[in-house]
């Protein structure tokens, strides 16, 4: 028979001489002590610990004391987060342009909106759960309030700024889908964006809408350095491209009289559709023609403001603020003078910036055409980026409804990071107005040359500039004139070019019409 096993137990002898068995037991594991245990001083502060990792890291108090599973979907959601901003952070200091681009997308815009909302509702919820996890009803009296405060503050500062984050992206991409979507890219011209700003005048004295001013902004696409044209809008005998339909269709040009303007070309060209194929808006593609067969140069892309609903846009601005020279009559014409904007700075609504850019009691065109540009440089200047997100769903909602463009949400992106740039350098305005031109009978090449001109001495500056090492850059106080670039001296009437090195939106005496002189922004 075989012997027994030994005896898993090893013999030792006691105190009193007898063999017993020692039995070998595993000392159990440590374990915290349950919240039921712990001291008064211990809850209070493993309550105040929970809330203060759920506020730092939003799912980390479920990890360590409730529901494992919601600890770490919340906290990969969160790291998700922290990984997408960073790398937008690198794409913004690698392709600031590419980065503006794929946050100005619609679709881009409306999804992380839907986060936003989304976050203001989880991360309140995770907070008041991590309130729960710290058992309230086991802390001192003191101590509870003091928790409970501290949580509701907490919900309150969490929720607020994600729900003011949604509503303003919800509300952009509302704005870029509606204004800039469905448009084609038409790309750049020689190196430049030309972009034609139309003030579109759509009185109940008048049949349908003729713009009231007429500019032609030319972007360096490189640096965003402007050149400003503007034009009269009483101009004549305008020559369209050639090879194109319209100029087909009116071999001599627009020209019947003082019932053939310039700003009565968009009247002509919605009324023939046809000559404009596959244009959103004939109207405005018959006047950036009309624009490029004046300059010389091949126009992009259009942005027309309604004048009457820019004054929706100026109050969602919160008004805008100019230096009046000369008093400006409201009202007039057919109407009674019921009151002035008074010369000095003042800070203008959009009722009195309306009747400011369009007053014409006592006044030219071409004074009115420069308080139009000085209103302009004044809304460009102090739409700075606090004014937009102060107030980006009043001006969203307002520029909706105010600014039609065939701007394509694809090239957002590449003009907003042109006007970052474009702020850090001057701007040139050029005003063709008498003595330059005369609006009955304008000399076409002169305006091409001097727009020639402008554009190369713009060019040769933003040269300098680089060699330089950007110190001419930013906007300052006016300077006399560099001497113009070869390229500049070569174009015909190149040495009365009006150009200006002052700061935004100053013209010169050469250009004949110096709006400092009636305006300051």
């Amino acid at each position: 028979m075989a012997a027994p096993p030994p005896s898993l137990h090893p013999a030792r002898t006691s105190p009193t001489g007898s063999d017993v068995d020692l039995e070998v037991v595993a000392a159990p594991a440590a374990v915290p002590p349950a919240p039921a245990r712990l001291t008064t001083e211990q809850r209070v502060r493993r309550a105040a610990s929970l809330l203060v990792l759920s506020a730092v890291l939003p799912g980390s108090a479920q990890l360590v004391a409730g529901d494992r599973r919601v600890g770490r979907t919340a906290l990969r959601v969160w790291a998700g987060l922290l990984v997408a901003l960073l790398l937008v952070a690198v794409l913004w200091f690698a392709d600031r342009s590419l980065a503006l681009g794929l946050l100005a997308r619609p679709s881009v815009l409306a999804a992380a909106g839907l986060l936003s909302v989304l976050l203001a509702v989880a991360v309140p919820g995770l907070l008041v759960d991590a309130w729960r996890l710290g058992r309230p009803g086991d802390l001192p009296v003191t101590a509870r309030r003091w928790v409970a405060g501290a949580t509701a503050v907490l919900v309150i500062a969490t929720s607020v700024p994600f729900v003011m984050v949604g509503r303003r992206l919800w509300a952009a991409a509302d704005l870029v889908g509606g204004v800039f979507g469905g448009n084609e890219a038409a790309g750049t011209s020689k190196g430049r964006y030309n972009v034609l700003l139309l003030g579109g005048d759509a009185g109940s004295d008048r049949i349908g809408l003729r713009p009231d001013s007429v500019t032609l902004a030319s972007v360096d696409a490189g640096t965003g350095r402007t050149v400003l044209f503007s034009l009269p809008r009483n101009m004549q005998n305008i020559p369209f491209p050639k090879g194109t339909p319209a100029a087909k269709a009116l071999p001599n040009g627009w020209s019947c009289g003082d019932a053939c303007l310039l700003n009565a070309v968009y009247t002509w060209g919605g009324q023939h559709p046809d000559l404009f194929p596959g244009a959103k808006d004939p109207g405005a593609e018959a006047m950036k023609q009309a624009v490029a067969g004046i300059t010389g140069l091949d126009v992009s892309y259009y942005v027309l403001i309604d004048l009457h609903g820019f004054r929706a846009l100026v109050d969602a601005m919160g008004g805008i603020d100019l230096t009046v020279k000369g008093r400006v009559p409201i009202g007039g014409g057919t109407s009674k003078v019921v009151g002035h904007i008074e010369p000095g700075r003042q800070h203008l609504d959009g009722w009195h910036a309306l009747w400011y850019a369009r007053s014409r009691h006592g006044s030219s065109d071409y004074e009115r055409m420069q308080r139009q540009r000085c209103v302009m440089t004044a809304m460009a200047g102090q739409m700075d980026p606090g004014t937009l997100l102060a107030r980006f769903q009043k001006v969203a909602a307002a520029s909706r409804q105010v600014v039609s463009t065939d701007i394509p949400a694809s090239d957002l992106g590449t003009f907003l990071d042109l006007g970052l740039e474009g702020k850090q350098r001057t701007i040139t305005s050029v005003q063709f107005v008498p003595p330059i031109v005369t609006p009955s009978h304008p000399d076409f090449a002169l305006v091409r040359s001097r727009v020639a001109a402008a554009v190369a001495a713009a060019e040769a500056d933003d040269k300098a500039f680089a060699k330089a090492g950007g110190a001419s850059a930013a906007p300052g106080p006016a300077k006399s004139a560099p001497k113009p670039s070869k390229a500049a001296s070569a174009a015909p009437g190149a040495a009365a070019t009006p150009r200006s090195p002052s700061a935004p939106g100053t013209d010169t005496a050469a250009s004949g019409t110096d709006v400092s002189s009636v305006c300051a922004a």
